[in-house]
């Protein structure tokens, strides 16, 4: 199948934190592609994949960068496809940088932006399954039953917690 998002990451030491975002998108069966593209080390190298990522078939791309974290934006410049943002807390300031760098974009060039570190890149997994769902029935369908699955798994949580004493 070929890819309908591109998951992309400013540095091979991102790798950790964005395979959290893959593994969403592989469980559910949605096909992606994934590679190194750098806003400042890379820049021509990266407009080139954002600006023909649409024409390649991707429906949008999930950015993961640390410290400065222009990746995401400089994404969103270059495309109309959806980008979301995963700061990366890869830096002495914990990703507290990349957050501020990812989310305060001008007006007209949106990004999603996800907490920081592993848990955005699961939730920037959840974000793109949801926005694919809109225009995939079925897609939609395990989605809902997946959103069902959380709240059974809640409930029998806090079924274990009631028998235990404080």
């Amino acid at each position: 199948m070929k890819p309908v998002v591109g998951i992309i990451m400013g540095s091979d030491s991102d790798l950790g934190v964005m395979q959290e975002a893959a593994k969403i998108l592989k469980q559910f069966d949605v096909p992606y592609e994934i590679g190194v593209y750098s806003a400042h080390r890379s820049p021509h190298r990266t407009a080139e994949y954002v600006k023909t990522a649409r024409a390649r078939g991707l429906k949008l791309i999930i950015a993961g960068a640390g410290a400065s974290a222009h990746l995401a934006g400089v994404s969103a410049a270059e495309t109309i496809l959806p980008v979301i943002g995963v700061p990366i807390n890869s830096s002495p300031l914990s990703g507290l940088d990349a957050l501020m760098a990812t989310v305060q974009m001008p007006p007209g060039v949106p990004v999603a932006t996800m907490g920081v570190g592993n848990s955005g890149a699961t939730n920037a997994g959840f974000l793109a399954v949801q926005i694919l769902a809109l225009s995939d029935e079925k897609l939609a369908t395990r989605f809902a039953q997946f959103k069902a699955n959380l709240e059974k798994v809640v409930e029998e949580k806090s079924r274990r917690i009631q028998g235990i004493e404080i």
